[in-house]
């Protein structure tokens, strides 16, 4: 029955939140991959059907997963990212850079051994290393990336930024905190992105949903992804509805800083819970032999492009002069996105620093896909 699909679906997306809040494991794993494997488990055992042709599946797929994505660009005002960044916008560049170069290079010394998806895959991750999860989900779905492939390449992405993450901060370790907190910061942060894909136990800014500019978030959502959408299929394309309206969204966000940016937080928190379900989906649709198959590939394929990109940014970056602590903020918001940078600046004392890095990182959102 459809209505057990949504079920399933549904537990498997909060499965995912509650494990990454009340769990170890969970945190290590992030809830976004916890929903994937939690539908790919249900699938598998026969609770949810396989493959993609579900109501329920093309569902998500076609209809909420395009709705979602210009609700997490609301504060994409590219005015404020180049006033406001400072030096670490050009070493943010720089790390999109040397994803780029790192992913080209990686795929042909790592071939990931997925045939003609191989590229598509690669493509994705690429853009998840230059933005985050949103530019990766925008970028398969736009490339047509088969729910098992997208699968095995979560789970090998997000265990190896675990281990990125943890070298990132090892490099910084001689790095002193900034002497004082910026006062223009502290007051700045009141405006920060609730949370990225990865962080999905965001909740909105400043307290309650108000429903009010949920629904003006979500009929603004709706109006790009309409727009969006007559472009995608008047270029005979219609796959590319969601770059389209990324590229819209950030225009507008960019023309209109302040409306859209009253949405944002409410707008974010629809969103992350749309993509909770998307995950779920992408589990449900994959096959595990095809999942443990495809994993080694990805994993050393994963390994090999952050590594490039770190020794490339590392660099590039003394080259151009560049401090470490400007190079390793940019890096993380280049593969993590804007609240792990945010959280590296913050948790190593670097306030003056949490905003520029946040703003990177929205930057990547904006530019990635």
């Amino acid at each position: 029955a459809e209505w057990g699909i949504w079920c399933g679906l549904g537990i498997a997306a909060s499965g995912g939140l509650l494990a990454e809040r009340e769990t170890r494991w969970g945190k290590l794993l992030s809830g976004p991959l916890v929903a994937t494997l939690g539908g790919l488990a249900l699938s598998n055992v026969g609770l949810l059907p396989t493959g993609t042709a579900a109501p329920a599946y093309r569902a998500v797929n076609s209809w909420l997963l395009p709705l979602a994505v210009p609700m997490l660009l609301l504060q994409a005002d590219l005015r404020r990212v180049l006033r406001d960044t400072g030096r670490l916008l050009g070493a943010f560049v720089l790390g999109a850079v040397a994803t780029v170069v790192a992913t080209v290079v990686t795929l042909k010394v790592c071939p990931i051994g997925l045939g003609e998806e191989s590229w598509r895959v690669a493509a994705a991750l690429c853009a998840r290393h230059i933005g985050g999860a949103v530019n990766f989900v925008a970028v398969a779905e736009a490339l047509e990336v088969s729910g098992s492939s997208v699968t095995a390449a979560l789970a090998a992405d997000n265990l190896i930024c675990v281990v990125y993450f943890s070298v990132l901060f090892w490099l910084s370790r001689n790095i002193p905190a900034d002497a004082e907190p910026a006062p223009s910061e502290a007051g700045a942060k009141g405006s920060a992105l609730a949370a990225e894909a990865e962080g999905a136990g965001a909740r909105a800014a400043g307290g309650q949903l108000d429903l009010l500019l949920a629904t003006l978030a979500v009929a603004f959502s709706a109006s790009v992804c309409f727009v969006g959408s007559f472009m995608a299929e008047a270029m005979g394309r219609a796959t590319l509805t969601i770059p389209i309206a990324t590229v819209l969204t950030v225009a507008l966000a960019s023309l209109f800083p302040r409306a859209l940016g009253k949405l944002a937080p409410q707008g974010e928190v629809l969103a992350l819970i749309v993509l909770q379900f998307f995950f779920a989906v992408v589990g449900a649709s994959g096959s595990i032999s095809q999942v443990l198959r495809s994993a080694p590939g990805l994993f050393l394929f994963c390994l090999v492009q952050v590594g490039l990109h770190l020794g490339l940014i590392l660099g590039g970056g003394w080259a151009l002069g560049f401090s470490r602590k400007e190079i390793l903020l940019a890096s993380n918001a280049n593969v993590g996105g804007p609240t792990t940078a945010a959280g590296m600046a913050g948790t190593k004392g670097w306030t003056r620093s949490t905003v520029p890095a946040m703003l990177a990182g929205v930057f990547g959102y904006a530019v990635a896909t």
